[in-house]
């Protein structure tokens, strides 16, 4: 184990939906959720959206790739990631399903034509599709999953290493039972991601959509006890003008919007 234990997550994307590019989104960027973790030694990466093209390709010790779901945003960046194209190099990929064989057909639903020219399995890397176990061990690091409240379902994720926790709660719509279940999961998290697409004057006309507001996250901050809050899943139509303001409003020492290509160490 690490002499001196610490977690970093490295923002890689965090839109929600689709990519988007332009001079009004330098600031957050514009690619779709990929996060990298750094613990223990090992490499863990949440979510394969298109911010997953500026992650590493090289590590000391395979990397995991853990999907929260299969909606395309959070998948596109997956064919094009170099190292699956690396002779020699294994990546392993937990994806929610029921088993392995599931979890290889869900893949090839987007990853095989006519959406996609070849199924990944044809790449020259090591590739290894996994379905998603509620809780596991990746060398001194637990993973351990809570389901989210998001159409076609999404697992919310929580990271444990020495004395640090990470949650991931990307796609989360608030209600009652579901904030409830999110804020024993994050019960004294040093770091919650927390899905705020929509400002709080958008959410009434996207009620339903399974994304909420920096709003309730700091409600949930404020519930579960967790020390510091990170806004993601930013909707591609909100410009850096129109965050860096709903940011400001939130006025919260603890709380930030996800910025591409920032690093938090806890």
């Amino acid at each position: 184990m690490d002499q001196n234990p610490c977690m970093r997550l490295t923002v890689l994307g965090t839109r929600g939906s689709v990519p988007i590019c332009g001079n009004d989104y330098t600031i957050f960027g514009g690619s779709t959720s990929c996060y990298l973790v750094e613990a223990g030694g090992e490499s863990i990466i949440l979510d394969a959206g298109t911010g997953l093209l500026g992650a590493p390709s090289s590590f000391e010790r395979e990397p995991t790739i853990l999907l929260s779901h299969l909606h395309a945003d959070h998948l596109l960046g997956l064919g094009m990631y170099k190292r699956i194209s690396q002779p020699g190099a294994t990546t392993r990929l937990f994806v929610p399903a029921r088993d392995t064989q599931d979890a290889r057909v869900a893949i090839n639903r987007l990853y095989s034509p006519p959406l996609w020219p070849v199924e990944l399995s044809s790449y020259k890397g090591d590739l290894q599709v996994e379905a998603m176990p509620r809780s596991m061990q990746i060398g001194d690091v637990f993973v351990e999953t809570e389901q989210g409240s998001h159409p076609g379902t999404c697992l919310i994720i929580k990271i444990r290493y020495a004395q640090k926790s990470l949650v991931y709660a990307t796609d989360f719509e608030h209600n009652e039972e579901a904030s409830f279940r999110l804020a024993e999961f994050s019960r004294n998290a040093d770091l919650v991601l927390y899905d705020g697409q929509y400002g709080a004057d958008q959410y009434e006309s996207h009620r339903g959509f399974g994304h909420s507001t920096p709003d309730e996250g700091l409600s949930l901050i404020k519930r579960s006890g967790a020390k510091q809050l990170l806004i993601i899943h930013h909707d591609p139509l909100s410009t850096d003008s129109m965050l860096l303001e709903r940011e400001r409003t939130l006025n919260h020492p603890h709380v930030r919007f996800a910025r591409e290509g920032k690093a938090i160490e806890l």
